[in-house]
């Protein structure tokens, strides 16, 4: 079986061979950062930490048969403050268009941003290679007890949240798009400017351009890690996206990574978490799956596990009991996972039917659409760029 609890101080070693895994921004494989990162959690379950600011929220995954550390994960609850921005790069679309040639171009911008509002951050999920898709989904689990937390805890978080999606790194911690853009402004390696990240983020936007550049100066090989998360990263995407959160056209100045954000009260699992009381021992099968956690004097603990429920109460097996180490009458925190069957249904049925629908009215709109635009895309373009532009040109998202 396996648990999620709080980060203790006896996991920093372990945690230092997950990181040196998989780079991460936010779980650097540096002793002392990640000594101080357990330190800050610690203090954040303690509810000691009462500066949003230094809150920072660390799970660990446990495998209870060998007693191992096998992943992480964890939220941060403030990303930036005045004098602490969030930097990102904007990404936009500007038109141009020449009267003479009668054709136009498109130029993708990018804009240093920066974000003092203070979101949290969804961030640090590294899961050992021997347990990447094992049969219990716990990579899912790892990710989702973030969402179970903070469905708990909701006034310790900000209502706006974001993730990073990591770009793609080489083994030797080379990325491209820091290699022909961020180096040309800051002489440090990408290793060097992301390590130095974890203490300060002044020398970006004291270095960094300020004024909008084309990406097209870029190798084309730079140019595509735009708004790209790596391979490895692709299936965490897919499960925020599933909780609701969208790319809105912001990405890692480091590595071209994409930012994800949702508003936390329209995150499906958070809004679905609930307190209960554990009324006892489910002994036959549970009619629900989800996230049942337990806070006591030990510790925030959380496994994935079957379960009843009825009004205030719930019954979960003895197992999982044990794993959390809850008795009759204690308070647990539940997360139902959807029912994804039905919703496997309903998407093959609205599938079936678009399909239908779409035979019967694509081939007689499809040319006559054409037909009727073709011949006036060019003035079209002309008219949204030109005239209302002195240098021909409209910024857009």
């Amino acid at each position: 079986m396996f648990v999620i609890r709080q980060v203790a101080t006896e996991d920093v070693t372990t945690l230092l061979k997950l990181a040196r895994m998989v780079h991460f921004i936010n779980l650097p494989p540096d002793r002392d950062i990640i000594a101080s990162k357990v330190v800050r959690s610690r203090k954040s379950f303690g509810r000691a930490a009462t500066d949003p600011r230094e809150r920072n929220f660390m799970f660990v995954l446990e495998d209870l048969d060998t007693g191992n550390v096998i992943g992480t994960s964890a939220i941060i609850a403030c990303v930036s403050w005045p004098g602490h921005p969030h930097v990102y790069l904007d990404v936009t679309r500007r038109e141009f268009w020449s009267d003479d040639l009668q054709q136009g171009a498109t130029q993708v911008m990018l804009t240093l941003g920066e974000d003092v509002s203070g979101p949290s951050e969804m961030g640090g999920l590294i899961l050992a290679p021997g347990y990447r898709g094992h049969a219990e989904k716990l990579g899912g689990f790892l990710s989702m007890v973030r969402f179970h937390y903070m469905g708990l805890h909701k006034r310790q978080f900000n209502k706006r949240v974001i993730a990073e999606m990591m770009g793609a790194i080489t083994p030797e911690s080379h990325n491209l798009f820091w290699d022909y853009l961020g180096r040309r402004f800051i002489n440090l390696s990408y290793k060097e400017a992301d390590l130095f990240c974890q203490h300060s983020k002044e020398f970006m936007t004291a270095l960094f351009p300020r004024e909008p550049f084309y990406a097209s100066l870029l190798p084309a090989e730079a140019r595509n890690l735009i708004g790209r998360e790596s391979d490895e990263t692709r299936p965490a995407r897919r499960m925020l996206e599933r909780q609701g959160f969208e790319y809105k056209g912001h990405i890692d100045p480091f590595d071209g990574g994409p930012y994800l954000e949702v508003a936390r009260d329209k995150i499906p699992l958070v809004a679905a978490t609930r307190k209960c009381s554990l009324t006892g021992e489910l002994t036959g099968t549970g009619k629900s799956v989800g996230i049942v956690s337990h806070e006591s004097d030990v510790g925030f603990r959380a496994v994935r596990t079957t379960f009843t429920h009825r009004g205030d109460g719930v019954r979960i097996p003895a197992a999982a009991m044990d794993a959390i180490h809850a008795i009759k009458g204690s308070k647990l925190g539940v997360t139902p996972f959807p029912d994804r069957s039905e919703k496997t249904a309903g998407s093959k049925a609205k599938a079936k039917t678009g399909s239908k629908t779409g035979s019967k009215t694509g081939s007689k709109t499809g040319s006559k659409t054409g037909s009727k635009t073709g011949s006036k895309s060019k003035s079209a373009s002309k008219s949204k760029t030109g005239s209302k532009s002195g240098s021909g040109s409209k910024s857009t998202r």
